[in-house]
């Protein structure tokens, strides 16, 4: 059985598919490449980052900061009580205990002063130059391959074939949105609506804008690109745009896995990885069933 197998996968795409036809190749080898290089990419790029963030833990609104502004809408910092130092975190205004987590943590009888304790970031130890190497390295990583990504895309119809949303998905979407609250998921070769304005928003909104306000807080881009700090609102502005989304590509990144898990994790993960991903069967009267994941 394992050489009829091994003769199979070595026939290619088609073979395989003609003797299972719910078993189809639906992910690229530059799909799957591409979705590594930037999930790699952006979990370095998370952790240096808070590591970065540590150096100074507070965001503003403005092009200025300091203490004679009061335009803080973020901070972590710690402080003295009468019950020994505390961590917090206020926003916009309201502040949190968030001793041990966030502020003032570490091991017991070592908490120190610091914003994202030291198993959240890159270096673990505070480092602020190598975190910014990492952080920088990994950045034109995600840019190059975001660029390359989207080119190819064009060039070969992936985009429009595959991402880009039709009239009959914009039909579908709340019943789209009614099946993912009940958790009934179903499986396709083609994204449903939902997924086809997640993965949307992440690639054309979301990572742009992370790329574009990290450009902005550079000072060796402000004689390139001059106008892009007032035209984000400044480099505080800037960098409280850039915190943002990355909270929300967090956000995403946690729905993703939920997702996944929920869906079905050995067949979404095998289709990530291989390529081949398991669709439900046809209906008894032989019409395709439209479902997806």
């Amino acid at each position: 059985m394992e050489s009829v197998a091994r003769s199979q996968a070595a026939a290619g795409p088609d073979a395989l598919a003609s003797r299972d036809k719910t078993l189809i190749y639906r992910q690229s080898r530059w799909t799957r490449l591409t979705h590594w290089l930037w999930a790699i990419s952006l979990f370095f790029m998370l952790l240096s980052g808070l590591q970065i963030f540590n150096a100074r833990p507070q965001l503003y609104i403005g092009k200025e900061s300091g203490f004679d502004y009061n335009n803080t809408i973020f901070a972590i910092g710690a402080e003295n009580t009468n019950a020994g130092p505390r961590g917090y975190t206020e926003i916009f205004g309201h502040r949190f205990d968030t001793t041990g987590v966030l502020g003032w943590s570490g091991p017991a009888g070592q908490e120190t002063s610091r914003a994202f304790p030291s198993w959240a970031t890159i270096p673990s130890y505070y480092d602020l130059g190598t975190a910014r190497v990492i952080h920088f390295f990994f950045a034109w990583i995600l840019t190059t391959t975001l660029i390359v990504w989207l080119v190819a895309s064009i060039v070969n119809g992936h985009l429009r074939r595959d991402l880009a949303p039709r009239l009959d998905d914009l039909k579908r979407l709340r019943q789209d949105i009614i099946d993912h609250a009940k958790l009934r998921f179903h499986h396709r070769r083609e994204y449903n609506t939902l997924q086809k304005m997640a993965y949307g928003g992440v690639l054309f909104v979301l990572l742009p804008l992370m790329i574009i306000t990290g450009l902005a807080m550079s000072p060796s881009m402000n004689a390139v690109l001059p106008f892009l700090n007032d035209l984000l609102g400044g480099r505080q502005t800037a960098r409280t745009i850039h915190f943002t989304v990355m909270v929300l590509l967090v956000a995403f990144f946690v729905v993703h896995i939920l997702m996944i898990l929920a869906a079905g994790p050995i067949n979404e993960l095998r289709s990530i990885i291989t390529g081949w991903y398991r669709i439900d069967p046809p209906a008894q009267d032989d019409k395709p069933v439209e479902r997806s994941a």
